[in-house]
């Protein structure tokens, strides 16, 4: 801390009275570029970067003065043209990780969604190598986030995890700056379902068979917004009294599911192809699928919440929370306790019912 404070102070010394508040990129800038040591350099803006981080956090600055304007380049592409806005030095980085993670099986979601979250770090630090990241400049970056939802700290933290412990395992760095990280509990079970006239009115709000389709299959059947936009006409068969749905799921992992008739009959394109095609013949991603979706459903109800409402009128029939478990693909049985919204009338019948 001491080291940080002299830093700071050696670099007002040169901003001829200019208050910390007012410095601008390019002031830090040019002040970085005439520090001679490598080594002097990575020390000073560490320091600096530590203390517009605190300043923003604090609002006392709007924006940080450290963090370099965005190279754009291409680490890899994970869907058709999907170009990414990495910083120079991070982009040789990210590649190898991100051929690390297909080489060992990972699910394209998980792939996707972890590079997404290691790009918004390496924005936050354009200007410092991926494997000079320290424990101090991983702490510093989850704390100038503190107003961040639990399970966006949880996501945040898995995918630093992820992406450090395979550079020090694969000896890019000496030690791996997350392995102090703190965990993040998961936070308290809190079903948010669609009500049943949220999603009805959606339903009455398209005329597009897709949507309809889309909204049906999240409510009905429970599935995610990356399972929806996945499926191929090839999965589903019908297979003895019925019709089965194989669901690509979450994390690569693969599970089948019955599918009503009634449902089953919408789900046939005319060209035996994606349900969901995009123009440029492959399935739409998951985020235009539920934000597509997301547009019919009332403010802050997201498709995702049709899927809590799949799972609160399943478990009403019989409490059997295995049977939903496996209907929503979970790995546990506690994840899909938190999907469950519990009525009032339940709470009052089950009191009553066992008062004296």
């Amino acid at each position: 801390m001491r080291r940080r404070v002299q830093h700071v102070k050696r670099f007002a010394a040169t901003c001829g009275g200019l208050a910390p508040w007012h410095v601008e990129q390019d002031d830090y800038q040019l002040w970085i570029q005439r520090q001679v040591s490598s080594s002097t350099v990575a020390a000073l803006r560490d320091s600096l970067r530590a203390f517009y981080r605190w300043a923003v956090a604090a609002g006392r600055i709007a924006d940080d003065p450290t963090v370099e304007p965005i190279r754009r380049g291409t680490i890899g592409k994970t869907g058709p043209g999907r170009a990414l806005g990495v910083p120079e030095l991070w982009r040789a980085p990210l590649a190898a990780w991100r051929r690390y993670l297909i080489g060992s099986g990972a699910a394209a979601t998980t792939v996707q969604a972890r590079l997404a979250t290691m790009e918004t770090f390496a924005r936050a630090h354009a200007s410092l190598p991926p494997f000079d990241v320290t424990q101090d400049d991983i702490h510093d970056y989850m704390a100038a986030h503190a107003r961040w939802a639990r399970e966006t700290r949880r996501v945040q933290r898995a995918s630093l995890r992820a992406f450090f412990t395979w550079a020090a395992t694969t000896g890019r760095m000496d030690a791996d700056p997350t392995e102090v990280m703190p965990k993040v509990k998961a936070g308290d079970p809190v079903a948010r379902p669609a009500t049943d006239d949220e999603y009805r009115a959606a339903l009455r709000a398209t005329n597009d068979p897709r949507w309809k389709l889309a909204l049906r299959m999240g409510c009905e059947l429970g599935m995610r917004r990356s399972e929806v936009a996945q499926v191929h006409a090839s999965d589903l068969r019908r297979e003895g009294a019925g019709w089965w749905l194989t669901v690509h799921g979450k994390g690569g992992k693969v599970r089948r599911i019955p599918v009503p008739d009634s449902l089953a009959a919408l789900m046939h394109p005319d060209d035996g192809g994606y349900l969901f095609p995009s123009s440029e013949g492959r399935h739409m991603t998951p985020r235009h699928v539920g934000k597509q979706v997301g547009r019919l459903l009332p403010e802050g109800v997201t498709m995702h919440a049709l899927r809590h409402s799949f799972a609160t009128r399943a478990y009403s029939m019989n409490r059997d929370v295995f049977t939903l478990q496996r209907l929503l693909g979970h790995a546990s049985a506690s994840t899909t306790q938190r999907y469950v919204q519990i009525s009032d009338e339940r709470l009052r019948e089950m009191v009553e019912a066992v008062a004296l």
